[in-house]
């Protein structure tokens, strides 16, 4: 039998980090969900990726990233402000945090191993979260549609933000005017080392499986071979056929309708990687 409880716990700058927890009653593996860029916990794919893993007998805890701007009101950005500051090293913040409050017992998984698993920009994040300094003791990441770069705006968007201070990206759905502010691009040139992703990632120790669907309009399936070449042996790469950047998944996924094959080989893969590694 699997339960499913939400917590809140401090994340960067003191904000809060809403999660949901899916646990099985006896797990041998921990897994955290990152989501992506304008992504939330509760977004298509996660709940049913948490719940699969429950099922399969481990703890998923899929979360909402301090400065995601996103709360459990999932209609609307609550919190544009949170959204516009949000940075690479908040999220690490984040990662890290909540698997400090796994370590500690604040959430379930104990000293079970723990894996990462983080979708689109959340790939990134975990993939920072795992190979800078002082990062916390991982059995396995777990990357889908993640970026091989930290910094991937085009050369107006860039100018537009040296100039003007942020950049207007829309929602397309809820249909707000999100704001980017600079701080993101002036932390990345001001600690170049700490945002190099293809260097950070070849110093990860733990094994890594880079997924992506074959078909990704949004972040090229180039970006996966770009990783799984700075992993070396400690990589696989895994590509999907016919999957777009969300696994041709519909947002919100309703309980009842099935996963798209394309989500449902995602999960088989990641399934079977927290089997191997736990």
């Amino acid at each position: 039998m699997t339960t499913v409880t939400d917590w809140t716990i401090p994340g960067a700058e003191g904000e809060a980090i809403l999660g949901d927890t899916h646990a099985s009653a006896d797990p041998r593996a921990t897994v955290v969900i990152a989501h992506g860029f304008k992504g939330y916990k509760d977004y298509g794919m996660f709940p049913r990726i948490a719940a699969t893993l429950a099922d399969a007998g481990f703890v998923a805890h899929r979360f909402n990233f301090s400065h995601s701007g996103m709360t459990n009101d999932v209609a609307t950005f609550a919190r544009p402000d949170l959204f516009a500051r949000d940075t690479w090293n908040k999220q690490v913040a984040d990662v890290r945090a909540v698997v400090s409050a796994v370590r500690d017992g604040r959430l379930a998984g104990g000293e079970t191993p723990v894996v990462l698993f983080g979708h689109s920009r959340g790939g990134v994040s975990v993939l920072l979260a795992a190979g800078r300094p002082d990062a916390p003791p991982l059995a396995g990441i777990v990357t889908a549609a993640a970026p091989s770069r930290c910094l991937s705006l085009p050369p107006e968007q860039i100018a537009e933000l040296e100039q003007a201070g942020f950049i207007v990206s829309p929602s397309s759905r809820t249909g707000q005017a999100l704001r980017i502010d600079r701080i993101g691009l002036d932390q990345i040139r001001r600690e170049p080392e700490a945002h190099d992703l293809l260097a950070i990632t070849a110093r990860i120790a733990c094994p890594v499986l880079v997924v992506h669907g074959g078909q990704d309009p949004t972040v090229p399936v180039a970006a996966a071979h770009e990783l799984a070449g700075a992993l070396g042996a400690r990589g696989r790469l895994h590509v999907i056929e016919g999957a777009d950047h969300v696994f041709n998944t519909v947002n919100p996924l309703p309980a009842e309708t099935p996963a798209s094959a394309e989500l449902a080989e995602l999960i088989e893969v990641t399934v079977g990687f927290v089997k191997h590694v736990a």
